[in-house]
């Protein structure tokens, strides 16, 4: 739960980030910042329950990367080209890859 809670105030925070337009907008610059806070601060408590850091980290990155890419080809007129979409599903690979090559 608090990993999902990490990926979702970082994709909130980085869709702020694009409509904060250089930290000048005062509302998504509020919500950028405590966007980050907050997906930190759950990174770390999942973390703290003993998930390692490569594959916490890995699954946050790679999810919030495909989910960011998806939110601004579907919602803010972004291109999406099919070799960015194997790049997507080359990094989601390599996170399965962390997660499964670490259980013995």
């Amino acid at each position: 739960m608090f990993l999902a809670g990490a990926i979702a105030a970082e994709v909130t925070a980085t869709v702020a980030l694009r409509f904060s337009e250089g930290f000048s907008k005062l509302v998504p610059s509020i919500v950028v910042v405590v966007g980050y806070v907050t997906a930190f601060a759950m990174l770390s408590q999942v973390l703290v329950r003993g998930l390692g850091i490569g594959v916490a980290y890995g699954i946050w990155s790679a999810v919030g990367v495909a989910l960011i890419a998806l939110i601004g080809a579907t919602f803010l007129g972004e291109t999406l080209t099919w070799v960015q979409v194997a790049g997507l599903v080359a990094v989601i690979a390599g996170v399965v890859a962390l997660e499964t090559g670490g259980a013995h």
